[in-house]
């Protein structure tokens, strides 16, 4: 019998750290980069209010502000993040804030080759919607890539159209799973970005995406706890109807991962497990606890079940 080599991995699970290692054979750090994009669910073209548990504030770092040129924002990222002992380190630009493929091809060409044009950035990671994708955009993602490493990263949030509409969206799952096919075909490598935990969302429907999001042609993933952020509407719902909320502990939220990981591709590599807004804008759940430290809880829980990425995957099973 085939064994799964995640089981024998330490970590049991791919961590997309260890696939960039791999690739670069050098550390390899990302910059965020805000471009001073919006969003069509901001500027009426698909909605207004955005998304609403976004607040692009609670993951912007201070180097990174619109008032800024990309040259800038990047040379001070690499300033922030340079060691002595890290000083063959390559960076990757991320375009993190809102849309960032929402504009003209033109004006997207400029930008992303500003942040490719320093000698120490090797490739870009793109976040942006899945509805804000075009053939012409994606054949210019392919022919970069074959130059620089090139990630685009679709919010996909859930999987469920339900809880897509309930969180104003404005767009369904379907539109998400054309993107990335649309995406990985080009030799393009291809993320996503899911919330555990939505309102209204059950312990078996939150699995269920495991299933789903497993049979696309991924790359990495990214997962992370439901937060309430202060200013957005997802905070006002909640102080208006918490019964349909379901705020983790850490134990809880630990359980749930241990459980998703088991059913996600061995294939598609993990690059986060929680995310963690600055305390001045939290509103909860607050656990208190770092990034390390939360990811050593979920290898210790992976160790203790004796379990690992892909043990009750099933090829096919949506």
């Amino acid at each position: 019998m085939k064994v799964n080599p995640l089981a024998l991995n330490p970590e049991r699970y791919l961590n997309y750290n260890d696939v960039l290692r791999r690739k670069f054979s050098n550390r390899v750090q990302k910059i965020s980069i805000n471009a001073g994009f919006t969003c069509p669910n901001r500027d009426g073209s698909k909605g207004w209010g955005g998304c609403t548990y976004c607040n692009n504030q609670s993951f912007s770092p201070d180097y990174c502000r619109p008032t800024k040129n990309i040259r800038q924002q990047v040379e001070e990222g690499i300033g922030f993040f340079n060691k002595a002992k890290y000083e063959n380190q390559l960076y990757l630009a991320y375009f993190q804030s809102y849309t960032n493929t929402y504009d003209s091809i033109e004006k997207l060409r400029r930008l992303y080759e500003e942040a490719l044009a320093h000698p120490k950035v090797a490739g870009i990671i793109v976040g942006t919607r899945p509805d804000c994708v075009n053939d012409e955009l994606l054949d210019y993602f392919a022919e970069l890539s074959g130059r620089y490493y090139v990630m685009i990263e679709y919010g996909v949030e859930s999987t469920n159209d339900d809880t897509l509409r309930f969180i104003n969206r404005g767009h369904d799952y379907a539109c998400a799973e054309t993107a990335i096919r649309n995406t990985a075909q080009r030799g393009i490598y291809t993320g996503a970005h899911l919330i555990l935990g939505l309102p209204g969302e059950s312990r078996e429907l939150i699995l269920s995406h495991a299933d789903t999001i497993s049979q696309l042609p991924l790359s990495a993933i990214k997962l992370h706890q439901l937060q309430l952020i202060k200013g957005t509407q997802m905070l006002r719902q909640y102080e208006e109807n918490p019964g349909i909320f379901k705020l983790y502990t850490v134990d809880e939220y630990v359980d749930l991962l241990i459980d998703f990981i088991e059913r996600m591709n061995p294939s598609i590599a993990i690059e986060r497990f929680v995310s963690q807004s600055p305390a001045a804008l939290l509103f909860a759940p607050d656990w208190k606890l770092k990034n390390f430290e939360f990811v050593d809880k979920v290898k210790k829980e992976l160790q203790a079940r004796n379990t690992y990425q892909g043990a009750r995957y099933i090829s096919g099973r949506q």
